[in-house]
C-alpha cells in the first residue's frame, strides 16, 4: 500500500492572504510543514498540491527550488483536486494534510496512519472527536473512499473541503478515530490569523532549531502562559462552516482521467 501525505496549499486566505510563505524561524511556513511530514515513518511520500490558479506560482517555484514533489489543480473544487493529484502519484492510501499547520506532530500523524492501516477502515482520523490541539490535524483515507466522494459530492461544502463528504456519510464508510486521553482541542496550534502567525513563531523562537513535539509545546506552554494568549478566542474549523452557511451545489469536474 502506497501512503502518499497530500499538503494542501493556496496563497488566496481570505483571512491571511500568502500565509503558507510567511516566514517561520528563516523559512517558509509551507517548508515547515513539509519538514515535519517528512519524519512521519508511515508515510512513504510527502507532495504539495496546489492549484493552477496563478496566484499559487509562488507555491510551485517554492517546492521545485526545494526538490518538493507539487502538483497543480482546481482552486476551488479542492476534492477534484486531490482526487486527481491521488491518481498522479498512484496513491492507495491518501493523508490529508493542510499547510498552515506548521506544528504537525509527525509522530500524532503516524499513530493516525498506522490505526488505518492495521484496522479494516476506510477512513480515520484525530478530527472526528477532537481532543488534539487546532493544527495536529491529520485524516487518511483509501483511495477507493476518495473517488466515491468524488464522484457523489455536490454542495460547495463537500468539494471545497475534502473529507466533508466521508464524514458525513457514516452509513457508506467504515470509520475510525484517534483520540488522546486529555481533551488539548481548545488549543488553537493553526494559523489563520496575524495572532497565529505570532504564536507559532514564538514556539519555534523557543526552540530555536531543535526537534519538538506536542508534550513539549505543552511545557512549554505551562511555563510560559503568556504565549497562550496571543491567539487565544478564536472559532475551530471556521472556514468549513463559512462554506456550510453558504450550502451551495455546484456543478463539479468529474472527468476521469
Amino acid at each position: 500500500m502506497k501512503t502518499v501525505a497530500l499538503i494542501q496549499a493556496r496563497m488566496t486566505s481570505s483571512r491571511l492572504p500568502g500565509k503558507v510563505l510567511q516566514d517561520i524561524a528563516g523559512c517558509p511556513m509551507l517548508l515547515r510543514v513539509v519538514e515535519r511530514a517528512q519524519q512521519a515513518k508511515a508515510i512513504d511520500l510527502v507532495a504539495v498540491i496546489t492549484s493552477t490558479h496563478e496566484s499559487d506560482d509562488a507555491i510551485e517555484q517554492c517546492c521545485k527550488e526545494n526538490g518538493i514533489e507539487v502538483f497543480r489543480g482546481n482552486l476551488d473544487d479542492v476534492l477534484d483536486r486531490y482526487y486527481q493529484a491521488a491518481i498522479h502519484f498512484h496513491a492507495d492510501a491518501i493523508v490529508r494534510i493542510t499547510a498552515d499547520c506548521p506544528l504537525l506532530d509527525p509522530a500524532i500523524s503516524d499513530l493516525v496512519v498506522e490505526t488505518f492501516k492495521n484496522g479494516d477502515y476506510d477512513y480515520v482520523s484525530n478530527t472526528i472527536e477532537c481532543t488534539y490541539p487546532d493544527g495536529l490535524d491529520t485524516e487518511v483515507f483509501r483511495f477507493d473512499a476518495l473517488k466515491r466522494a468524488w464522484q457523489s459530492a455536490s454542495l460547495k461544502s463537500e468539494r471545497e473541503h475534502v473529507t466533508a463528504y466521508i464524514y458525513k456519510h457514516p452509513e457508506l464508510f467504515r470509520f475510525g478515530m484517534v483520540k488522546h486521553s486529555e481533551d488539548y482541542s481548545a488549543l488553537r496550534w493553526t494559523v489563520d490569523t496575524q495572532a497565529d502567525l505570532d504564536f507559532v513563531r514564538a514556539v519555534y523562537a523557543y526552540f530555536d532549531g531543535k526537534h519538538f513535539d506536542m508534550t513539549e509545546i505543552l511545557q512549554f506552554m505551562k511555563e510560559h502562559p503568556e504565549v497562550s494568549s496571543i491567539n487565544a478566542g478564536q472559532f475551530r474549523n471556521e472556514g468549513y462552516q463559512k462554506s456550510l452557511h453558504e450550502g451551495m451545489e455546484i456543478k463539479a469536474n468529474r472527468k476521469e482521467k
